[in-house]
């Protein structure tokens, strides 16, 4: 999937239409100020012993006179975003979402359950994932509001050392990736996949957060949204090159 996204663009559907449309500030000379909101994969400071964190990196990829600015929390789940729109500085000028991980995290033991059948089991994660879907689908709603350019990340898979878990942890985040990716593209929102971006193990400072080379990649990608124009389309974010859609 890696290769087809490289290098291209063209629309995820027609007629998807952007919620949060607007020029992006900086295109027509005037600075912009980029927001970021979610969890630790933004607010990852404490894990890069002293070098620099995703925030950090994207003030350095931004041009001169655009600012970046955290209010994500460690921690968070889908439904903290909202609280944190307050922290939210005046002027800003593009937001972007980083939430879903904590959510799967805190479901991650049904995954160890037992069950008669494999339909069971689906039937199960199905229902855990319909709730995530309607507190992802509300947490949307209130960013949208704002009416400012924004972008939505997909959740990375994480990089467990026990092999079982690490295989039970993608299977699982495949349907919470899905309800993410099916709410960006329904309302035509530039999504940035985090599986494509931070695609190594030195991309992880520990199983779940990000390192400074994964910070690094990470802000590069919110750096291409934001100095973008997707132009009422949705575009996908992977990779080290520009935005692509499938």
């Amino acid at each position: 999937m890696k290769a087809p996204l490289t290098g291209r663009r063209s629309a995820v559907g027609a007629g998807l239409t952007v919620l949060a449309t607007g020029e992006a500030a900086g295109q027509g000379g005037d600075a912009g100020h980029v927001v970021l909101l979610g969890d630790s994969i933004f607010d990852n400071k404490g894990y890069v012993a002293g070098g620099p964190d995703v925030v950090a990196h994207l003030r350095n990829r931004l041009p001169a006179g655009w600012r970046g600015s955290l209010a994500a929390v460690g921690g968070a789940v889908a439904g903290d975003v909202v609280r944190q729109l307050g922290r939210v500085p005046q002027g800003a000028s593009h937001l972007v979402v980083s939430a879903g991980g904590n959510d799967a995290l805190r479901q991650e033991a049904i995954l160890g359950q037992e069950a008669r059948s494999v339909g069971e089991g689906l039937v199960r994660l199905a229902a855990v994932v319909d709730r995530f879907r309607q507190d992802y689908r509300a947490m949307l709603d209130a960013v949208l509001a704002r009416r400012l350019p924004t972008a939505v990340c997909t959740v990375y898979d994480p990089r467990f050392a026990d092999p079982q878990r690490q295989q039970l942890a993608v299977a699982g985040l495949v349907l919470f990736n899905d309800a993410i990716t099916r709410e960006a593209f329904r309302r035509g929102l530039p999504l940035i996949d985090l599986r494509l971006v931070c695609d190594e193990a030195a991309d992880f400072a520990n199983a779940i957060e990000p390192s400074v080379q994964g910070g690094r990649k990470i802000a590069g990608a919110i750096a291409r949204f934001a100095l973008d124009r997707p132009g009422g389309r949705s575009v996908i974010y992977g990779g080290q090159l520009g935005g692509s859609a499938a």
